[in-house]
């Protein structure tokens, strides 16, 4: 069993103390006899321990750096929402396939934001200019709050900040199963929390210190008795030597543990495995020894909006994923809503 994230190491910025839950924190970490040092900011963090690339990459993952979010202009978000909200940066799972190891590049250390109230009210002035309409805040771009927020219990505060809202809802994906502290948090069933799934084959050689399979449906299934709208987002979809048995038992374990009042409401994302040759090389580099196939040839090249094309799966696999996974979920989520196949 993964245990949840404790830090080996913890930066601070000085105006992080300003804020409650940066003092919170630093007493936290003291108590824990944790090494505090502390950091301009948050972007500048230099030094880290390690004798080479291979050491301080592992040491940055499981470094966390306390400061103060100065950007509160949000990014427009993924297929699943309107806006990012940002209340972290950065992960300590090692999935060898992230997109975050190419965009943190040279700062894989993991950032937390104290400022919330600042976040909080950037929020409400972008669901002011879209009101009546719902305004969506995904907030698992740039990390997977969940793994740290048994700390800082930020994400807890946002989901009751959200639960009092009349047109923000919140959503965000998690690969952790340490959800027992936001199991009573007052959502109003305005928060989607969702699980990122995959075949344990992908979990055991890809997924390295994120939680197992059966951990995180267990968790699922308490977020659902817990009475969230829950969905799942499966990704990235691999072709390994036996990947439609691996992906059915996923089902078929889900269909079993899900509580049936979590089918009313469920959703479910596809992300077909791919990859940039910028991301190859540094993966490459992050995880020498990876099972990760990247194999240019084999797959087909698609032009990016960014000017960077990445290698997704050839047509004829894509059809056979969309039909098999189609198929899964006919059978046992039937109704549940597909909301895109990337």
């Amino acid at each position: 069993m993964v245990k949840p994230f404790v830090p080996q190491l913890v930066y601070m910025e000085p105006r992080a103390l300003e804020y409650p839950l940066g003092r919170e924190l630093h007493e936290k970490f003291s108590k824990m006899d944790i090494e505090i040092r502390e950091t301009t900011s948050h972007n500048q963090v230099r030094n880290l321990p390690g004798d080479n690339h291979f050491q301080k990459y592992r040491v940055a993952k499981s470094t966390l750096v306390v400061g103060v979010r100065k950007t509160l202009k949000f990014d427009t978000s993924k297929p699943s929402a309107e806006y990012a909200i940002p209340f972290a940066t950065g992960c300590m799972g090692h999935c060898h396939y992230c997109y975050l190891q190419t965009t943190m590049g040279s700062k894989p250390y993991i950032r937390t934001y104290v400022n919330t109230d600042d976040i909080f009210d950037a929020a409400e002035k972008y669901m002011q200019e879209r009101a009546p309409e719902p305004t969506r805040f995904e907030a698992s771009c740039t990390s997977d709050i969940v793994g740290i927020d048994h700390l800082t219990h930020t994400l807890k505060r946002a989901i009751e900040y959200f639960g009092k809202s009349d047109h923000g809802r919140l959503r965000f994906v998690t690969k952790f199963a340490h959800v027992d502290h936001l199991l009573d948090a007052d959502h109003q069933g305005r928060t989607r929390f969702r699980f990122s799934m995959n075949a344990d084959y992908v979990i055991k050689f890809l997924e390295p210190g994120t939680s197992r399979l059966d951990e995180r449906i267990e968790a699922a299934a308490k977020v659902a008795e817990a009475g969230y709208p829950l969905g799942f987002i499966i990704a990235p979809i691999y072709l390994y030597d036996d990947w439609k048995q691996g992906y059915l038992t996923l089902f078929e374990k889900l269909e079993a543990k899900l509580p049936k009042s979590a089918t009313k409401d469920l959703t479910f994302e596809l992300i077909q495995h791919r990859f940039t040759k910028p991301a190859k090389r540094v993966i490459q580099k992050n995880y020498p020894m990876s099972k990760l196939e990247m194999e240019e040839e084999d797959r087909l090249y698609k032009w990016g909006k960014y000017g960077i094309g990445k290698y997704v799966y050839q047509k004829d696999q894509q059809q056979d994923m969309k039909d098999t996974f189609g198929s899964y979920i006919d059978k046992f989520f039937p109704n549940a809503k597909l909301e895109y196949f990337t």
